[in-house]
């Protein structure tokens, strides 16, 4: 199995960890850090970077050519769209539909998901595509992983945050890509120089270098 899959299994579990937090229970209904998601709504978000990925797995490998990581970034809808743009209250009410069931029944649901995707990602070829949720375009298998893993990540910041407990800290195998996809929308947003002064040069750095 490739190190993009053994670290996104990593990550997986780090959500389902989260998500099933004493914490996270407690404030199931109250809203979330993030403007329109509950703590459940985010909560569902972030467990569904796992139990979706399955049902990308079970579709049809589309044609190819596959599209470029970074490049996939360039085709959703939900960059820079609107709060209430249909795609982010789609996103909204997926996660609350996800977490419908309350948080035992989301941790069950990721838990299954994880064990199902240990067998499943270890039997797919290396140039496996898939189409992402996002668009109808096909990706390399590892290249889409690594939008989970940043997905993840950044939601597990987000949920960690709104119920007031550490955000988990990832191991490097799960970090590094994820920094690596950051960083490089962030030069394709604001431009090298940017982002060189803002990581060594803080009386001429920007006001923001967030790759969104």
């Amino acid at each position: 199995m490739s190190a993009v899959r053994e670290a996104y299994l990593q990550a997986a579990l780090s959500a389902a960890a989260l998500v099933g937090d004493p914490a996270v229970a407690s404030a199931w209904a109250k809203p979330s850090a993030l403007d329109g998601f509950t703590v459940a709504g985010l909560a569902g978000h972030l467990a569904a970077q796992v139990v979706n990925v399955p049902r990308v797995l079970r579709a049809p490998a589309p044609d190819g050519p596959p599209v470029a990581l970074a490049d996939h970034y360039g085709r959703v809808r939900w960059l820079g769209a609107d709060l209430d743009a249909e795609v982010n209250v789609q996103i909204r009410q997926g996660g609350e539909a996800l977490a419908e069931a309350g948080p035992r029944e989301l941790v069950a649901q990721t838990g299954l998901a994880v064990a199902e995707l240990r067998s499943l990602l270890a039997e797919e070829p290396a140039d496996r595509l898939v189409s992402p949720p996002a668009g109808p375009w096909a990706m390399l298998l590892d290249d889409f992983l690594v939008t989970r893993l940043m997905e993840i990540t950044v939601h597990s910041d987000d949920l960690a945050y709104s119920v007031g407990v550490p955000t988990p800290d990832q191991p490097r195998d799960v970090l590094d890509p994820v920094l690596a996809l950051l960083g490089e929308l962030a030069v394709r947003r604001h431009g090298q120089a940017a982002v060189i002064r803002a990581l060594s040069r803080a009386e001429r750095a920007p006001a923001s270098i967030t790759a969104f």
